[in-house]
């Protein structure tokens, strides 16, 4: 059994929260003041995820490079892949914030959306 320190960050109160682990299953949690300290720690150690925010290359608008991100948290261990299939991208159009860039992004049933518009 190993022990990680991870501090909680979805409240701000964040806590230290102190997980004992084995094989990337959580045993034990200390240090949570709240259940979404608890819900926290399992999803770090044992399945985590991030909202991937990046840039795509842009041949439309003022900026040569668009601001993008994923509308929901990707796992972790794809965003290399994310990141490869980002290097792809070409906008041939003009594009507002908030627009799909790519409805299902890597097949994980998250959207790529702009953040900001290309003619800016």
């Amino acid at each position: 059994m190993k022990t990680k320190n991870i501090i909680c960050i979805e409240c701000p109160q964040g806590c230290l929260l102190s997980v004992d682990h084995e094989n990337c299953k959580v045993l034990n949690i200390r240090g949570a003041k709240c259940p979404k300290g608890t819900a926290y720690a399992i999803t770090e150690m044992e399945d985590p995820v991030r909202i991937l925010t990046s840039a795509v290359l842009s041949e439309a608008g003022a900026l040569k490079m668009a601001p993008v991100r994923t509308n929901k948290p990707i796992p972790k261990k794809d965003l290399f892949r994310a990141m490869d299939e980002i290097k792809k991208i070409r906008l041939k159009v003009p594009v507002r914030p908030g627009d799909v860039i790519d409805a299902d992004f890597l097949g994980l049933g998250v959207k790529l959306i702009s953040t900001r518009g290309t003619t800016s």
